[in-house]
């Protein structure tokens, strides 16, 4: 018995939706870090095995069955327009989905989780309340927090660890039951519907979001400016980093260029187990104020709607 799905992830920012989909993929599609709005985009994971698949605004394929993971950018208030984008992309994922993933940081539950818990019980799907970084909290204090969650309207409560794995398998097998029988939406072999320049661009920006300041990540977008194969086994590939202040461009270049050659070395590696071969990466930097309110710039860094 065959079964296939979409699922969102659905959660404050910085609460591990990323790390979880691409644990449940079990391949790197959606760039994380410590920083809040890390994910901009509504980004498609799938899992296929024997007898289903699950698609995650991500794609996960095992055996017949597939899943379809819908990683969504975390709920919060807009202040630009780039911020509406991104709520109208996590809100979006939540259009014709089978089944609901709702998560918490277990290590920093506020008031903001209780509100989102609240509202995204309404939906008349099968959902799951996932605990997530249960690793760094003492039991007693998960039973507390299990407890708390007792009657939020969830079909189930799972902790887990997206970090390390633990409980990542459990919940899994937890989905496909949530899933109704039907045919695989993607081939078996799909782990994303992201184009390759697009997870490019955004492997250098997660590398400088982990290295940067911190008044600098949330202005800075990355364009593939060109991506030619030299060879079977050698990429070039030429981006641009934009940011909004001049003042930044000398933080994101550093001292001697150190900064941007750490950013290069390290997104160049994540590119080339990517694609599969060598890869020469050439970066700039460039100054573009106010692009996060400019619906021409957010076009051109890949921020538009699909409709």
């Amino acid at each position: 018995m065959q079964h296939s799905g979409f699922i969102a992830i659905m959660g404050r920012p910085n609460v591990g939706k990323s790390t979880l989909m691409n644990a449940m993929v079990g391949e790197k599609v959606a760039i994380v870090s410590n920083r809040p709005q890390t994910t901009r985009n509504r980004i498609m994971g799938i899992y296929t095995e024997k007898d289903a698949q699950i698609v995650f605004c991500g794609v996960l394929t095992r055996g017949e069955n597939q899943f379809v993971f819908l990683d969504t950018p975390g709920l919060h208030t807009p202040r630009t327009r780039l911020g509406e984008y991104m709520m109208k992309a996590a809100k979006d994922a939540l259009q014709g989905i089978d089944a609901l993933i709702v998560m918490v940081d277990a290590t920093a539950v506020g008031k903001h989780d209780d509100q989102i818990v609240e509202d995204m019980s309404r939906y008349e799907v099968k959902k799951a309340l996932v605990l997530n970084k249960i690793d760094l909290l003492p039991k007693e204090s998960l039973l507390a927090l299990m407890q708390r969650y007792q009657a939020a309207g969830y079909d189930d409560i799972v902790p887990i660890s997206a970090a390390k794995g633990d409980g990542v398998e459990e919940l899994k097998q937890l989905l496909i039951s949530y899933l109704p029988e039907g045919p695989q939406y993607f081939p078996a072999d799909a782990v994303t519907d992201q184009p390759e320049r697009l997870i490019c661009a955004e492997l250098i920006r997660e590398k400088a979001l982990l290295h940067l300041r911190e008044e600098v990540p949330h202005g800075i977008g990355v364009e593939m400016m060109a991506m030619n194969k030299l060879s079977d086994n050698l990429m070039e590939i030429h981006a641009t980093i934009y940011c909004e202040r001049a003042a930044h461009k000398g933080i994101i270049i550093g001292k001697q260029g150190a900064m941007l050659k750490q950013i290069g070395q390290e997104a160049r590696q994540d590119i080339e187990t990517l694609l599969g071969m060598h890869v020469h990466l050439q970066l700039w930097v460039k100054v573009r104020e106010n692009w996060r309110n400019r619906m021409d710039d957010l076009r051109t860094l890949g921020y538009e709607d699909k409709e």
